[in-house]
């Protein structure tokens, strides 16, 4: 059965991904970076870390980023909700980079072919679904790929598609759910930025930066040789995560409820 599993899953990776994406490379830092992880259509915490960080950011003068690591939709309840927002302005005073994650892909792979058996359906899919008003038996339907189309809006769609796989600084690397050990940055496949899970056995991927990712959810904010997983599974504790780097490299963590 796990085989079945883990073949259906490489199908559907397969199938999902969209072709290259957006990758930004930048030769000075900003004053500040906030990384926040894995949304799942948690949109209320959203608000609420967007909030906590303007008041710590008061202060701060200079360029002020926001880098959300993907995963915004499917197993929360407000998938649409969380799309919506990322589509309007950023704070004040800040620039916000929103990175793509699996489950983006995922959900792009099912809007082009909406099949019954999709894997999407089964990590949080259907909360996606419901987030737009469509019932369990939208994706049973034979006009499901024109109900979807007219539930959920084209501007979606292209921020999905749209949405970089990775942001360097000096110093710092971010992606959703990690590099690969041994492999120039240039040349990292899209399908391990958004997929791949971490291995401290390989060491990290590079002496020359620390990898801030999301993907595999820990219970608090995991730091390790060479990268920090900042995904603290908001869906299912209702802790949404972030951390704050500075221009000299400084590390603070945040958290919502």
């Amino acid at each position: 059965m796990v085989r079945r599993l883990l073949e259906s899953m490489a199908r559907w990776r397969s199938r999902a991904s969209t072709g290259s994406r957006p990758r930004l490379f930048f030769d000075e830092a900003p004053e500040v970076v906030y990384a926040v992880g894995d949304i799942h259509g948690c949109y209320e915490l959203l608000l609420k870390m967007e909030k906590r960080i303007s008041e710590d950011a008061a202060a701060i003068t200079g360029e002020k980023w926001i880098v959300l690591l993907g995963d915004y939709v499917d197993r929360g309840p407000q998938s649409a909700d969380v799309l919506d927002h990322l589509l309007l302005p950023p704070p004040k005073g800040f620039t916000r980079h929103c990175l793509a994650g699996n489950h983006e892909e995922l959900m792009l792979s099912y809007l082009t072919d909406p099949d019954p058996g999709h894997m999407w359906l089964g990590l949080g899919g259907q909360d996606t679904l419901r987030s737009y008003g469509l019932d369990e038996t939208a994706a049973k339907r034979s006009s499901t790929k024109a109900l979807l189309a007219s539930h959920i809006p084209l501007e979606h769609v292209d921020f999905l598609r749209r949405a970089p796989s990775l942001v360097s600084i000096p110093g710092f690397v971010f992606v959703h759910a990690g590099l690969r050990s041994g492999v120039p940055l240039q040349r990292q496949s899209d399908e391990d930025l958004m997929w791949i899970r971490p291995d401290d056995s390989q060491g990290p991927p590079s002496p020359d930066f620390i990898t801030v990712h999301g993907h595999t959810p820990v219970p608090s904010i995991e730091s390790r040789p060479g990268r920090i997983n900042v995904d603290t599974g908001a869906f299912a504790t209702a802790i949404l995560s972030c951390v704050r780097i500075d221009h000299r490299g400084k590390i603070v963590k945040l958290a919502v409820r």
